[in-house]
């Protein structure tokens, strides 16, 4: 009896063993199964973001330095979207942007027209950019350190005193003089004899402008009378010309 209820107790604890670890791999597997799930959403709404037009000029360079060969708009248009994710409709715009910024070269042979464009160029691009910024770099900062002597001498030179102080006093004085004046000087712009006859010669051109016009309307007016026999007074009428309509004196 004893070595029934000693079997009994090793079957249940082999039996309790093996379902915790059945249990295990079950957990296992629905976790494996979430991450996958996740995932794969992840990825769709990758897709359903699209690509930004800086990312897509990167990866049709990335086209080009990878092939390091010559290529025709309609080859890139079915290569491009399949290597790289850019749509067909948008590789044509994506192209010609890059030749206009000098990062893709192109030219026409015969009747077709290829475009190219090599790591050893965007190499040479990006060492005269670095080279150019140097230099920018290195004025800048001569001209930075030249001002920054120039201050420096003026404070030593624009030391405190009576003298300056009483000089200072006359600036601020004088500038408010000066304001004052501007005003009134505005006041009076409209008796500038400058600004007169320049008002003078602006409405000359405008009743000049006017008077040609009613020359217009006028010869529209006697050609429609000789055409359609139509009475002067009716077509003022029909057209709101008005009845002292003439030319500016």
């Amino acid at each position: 009896m004893k070595h029934i209820l000693n079997y009994f107790k090793q079957f249940r604890a082999s039996y309790s063993k093996n379902f915790i670890v059945l249990r295990y791999e079950k957990a296992q597997l629905k976790v494996k199964k979430a991450v996958r799930i996740i995932y794969k959403s992840k990825i769709k709404m990758s897709k359903r973001k699209g690509v930004s037009a800086e990312e897509k000029r990167t990866r049709m360079l990335q086209l080009f330095y990878e092939k390091k060969e010559f290529f025709q708009l309609k080859d890139l248009e079915k290569i491009a979207p399949k290597e790289k994710g850019i749509i067909a409709n948008s590789v044509k715009d994506i192209v010609q942007n890059l030749v206009d910024d000098g990062l893709v070269d192109t030219d026409k042979i015969g009747s077709s027209i290829y475009y190219w464009a090599f790591p050893s160029k965007a190499k040479i691009a990006k060492n005269e950019k670095l080279q150019q910024l140097k230099a920018t770099l290195d004025s800048y900062s001569k001209k930075l350190k030249s001002s920054e002597e120039t201050l420096q001498n003026l404070r030593n030179d624009r030391e405190d005193s009576a003298e300056r102080n009483k000089l200072l006093e006359k600036v601020t004085d004088l500038q408010i003089e000066y304001d004052q004046l501007t005003k009134q000087l505005k006041m009076y712009q409209d008796n500038d004899p400058k600004v007169l006859e320049r008002k003078r010669d602006e409405t000359q051109k405008l009743k000049d402008a006017a008077n040609r016009w009613t020359d217009n309307v006028f010869s529209v007016k006697t050609w429609c009378k000789n055409k359609f026999n139509i009475e002067e007074g009716v077509m003022n009428k029909q057209f709101k010309i008005p009845s002292d309509f003439d030319y500016i004196n």
